[in-house]
């Protein structure tokens, strides 16, 4: 038995066969080619497209200052002056100090001194005042007596004792009445309870009686100081109606510019 093999039929094949297979071949070869090329083409513009689009992308994702000119460094002068006025404070100590460098939130206590020295100088300027006016009329300024000091004929320490119950009461201006008082409305009310009838005026209280020195001073006497007085309470204290806003009191005298007289009667 013999088999056909395809060199037999090469063998067999006509030139018109041959041609026939050589122009399908090359019409084949031809396809594959043109495939090829067109994969290749579509390729790049895949590759193409892609580039185009992230560049837009990137372009629109750029902050505006990306694309713009900075801003002109600072010079170190100015860089300097911005970084010393940064402040950084510390709540707890502002309130529990109030402070702030070598200022402080003022203490009671400080405030109570700052009122005690402003009345001093209230004082102080009220008795250079009055020294003056009893200079030109030649009353209040005259020396101490150097003879005997005067008796009186109350007892000093009952007025002491009868001032002492208007404690506690309003300072007011102009008053002479225990409802309020100034501080020679409070000595006229308490003198002319035992018969002496004194002016509503420090200077005139002060010309009505005696200036004696401070050791023969005693509870009840006049102390006499620049616009104000009131009544001696012996160890160096004052009982009066000391200003607006206060009450009769006893309290410290504060100044050394003052003087004592004693009412005579």
């Amino acid at each position: 038995m013999h088999f056909v093999t395809s060199a037999d039929i090469r063998r067999s094949a006509t030139p018109a066969d041959v041609s026939i297979h050589t122009s399908r071949a090359a019409r084949r070869e031809a396809e594959r080619r043109f495939v090829a090329a067109s994969r290749a083409r579509k390729a790049r513009a895949r590759v193409i497209g892609t580039a185009i689009v992230v560049g837009l992308f990137s372009t629109t994702a750029l902050p505006a200052f990306a694309t713009e000119p900075g801003p002109e460094p600072t010079p170190a002068s100015q860089t300097a002056a911005i970084e010393t006025q940064s402040l950084t404070v510390n709540g707890d100590i502002a309130l529990a100090g109030a402070s702030a460098g070598a200022y402080s939130a003022t203490t009671p206590e400080e405030l109570a001194a700052a009122e005690a020295a402003a009345e001093a100088e209230a004082a102080a300027r009220a008795a250079a005042a009055a020294n003056a006016s009893a200079t030109s009329a030649g009353t209040t300024s005259a020396p101490p007596s150097t003879g005997s000091v005067p008796t009186t004929s109350f007892s000093l320490d009952a007025v002491f004792q009868t001032a002492l119950q208007y404690r506690g009461t309003p300072y007011v201006f102009g008053g002479s009445t225990p409802s309020g008082f100034d501080c020679s409305g409070f000595v006229m009310y308490v003198y002319a309870q035992f018969g002496i009838d004194l002016a509503h005026s420090v200077s005139a209280q002060a010309a009505a009686g005696t200036r004696i020195p401070l050791s023969e001073a005693q509870p009840g006497d006049l102390v006499i100081m620049n616009g104000h007085d009131g009544f001696y309470a012996g160890n160096g204290m004052i009982l009066d109606a000391p200003r607006p806003g206060k009450v009769v009191q006893m309290r410290s005298i504060w100044t050394s510019d003052y003087y004592i007289v004693r009412i005579n009667g």
